[in-house]
């Protein structure tokens, strides 16, 4: 099979004022003659490893299942610093919402051979990762067309975001929760139930039209449930 390739590299952004890592993933056919669609995730790092996105996307790309993808990763530094970017009420979070849509946008758009479209961008992440991708849809949705959520964490500044969300037609969800998911533990040491507030965040995105695909899947808040449900989600996001 032909592999793609991954390019580590650093912006710098202003919003956050520090150095911030990408994996950019490109196809193994890759070509500057060709338009290509975005896939950014955060916890960027986990989609490399733990989700082994790379060989996903090479086997669809291969079988000519998908269209043409660029996978953009963005890393987290640490637990204290993926919190404060991705929590709703972490104070670098509004500036982490201006560095995906103002800067790593237009310096993905400059860099290489992209639509340029809401469409053609598309954010992915799982817990904390799928919360803050669903955020910066909900405040940019002219910037991104498709959200994937590999159970978010749900909290009321979440729902609060949804419920007063005008534009439901702005961009597709992918929603994923597992029935096991009653008891997740937290970084702090706690415990909290994410499935409940998953199937009311489900309930108000259908009631308010949101075009959304939404499951639940039988286990729990694992990368082992995660990585299996990504070829799905990537074929029914960009099947061909």
């Amino acid at each position: 099979m032909n592999r793609g390739s991954v390019q580590d590299l650093t912006i710098y952004s202003k919003e956050l004022q520090e150095e911030m890592q990408l994996l950019v993933y490109l196809p193994s056919n890759f070509s500057p003659l060709y338009k290509y669609t975005l896939i950014i995730a955060s916890d960027g790092k986990d989609y490399f490893q733990l989700g082994r996105l790379p060989r996903i996307a090479d086997e669809l790309l291969e079988n000519n299942e998908i269209e043409n993808i660029i996978f953009v990763g963005v890393p987290y530094k640490n637990v204290k610093d993926r919190s404060s970017k991705y929590e709703p009420t972490g104070e670098k979070h509004g500036a982490y919402l201006r560095f995906l849509a103002h800067e790593l946008v237009p310096y993905l758009d400059e860099h290489y051979p992209t639509y340029q479209v809401g469409m053609g961008r598309a954010l992915i992440g799982d817990s904390l990762a799928a919360t803050v991708s669903l955020s910066a849809a909900l405040k940019y949705p002219n910037i991104f067309g498709r959200v994937i959520l590999q159970s978010p964490k749900v909290s009321g500044e979440l729902m609060a975001a949804v419920d007063s969300f005008n534009s439901a037609n702005s961009f597709t969800v992918y929603h994923v929760i597992g029935t096991g998911e009653t008891a997740v533990k937290l970084t702090s040491g706690d415990t909290a139930d994410f499935l409940e507030p998953n199937r009311e965040l489900n309930n108000l995105m259908k009631n308010k039209g949101f075009s959304i695909f939404y499951e639940e899947f039988d286990g729990d808040h694992t990368w082992k449930h995660w990585q299996p449900d990504l070829k799905r989600a990537l074929l029914q996001n960009f099947g061909l």
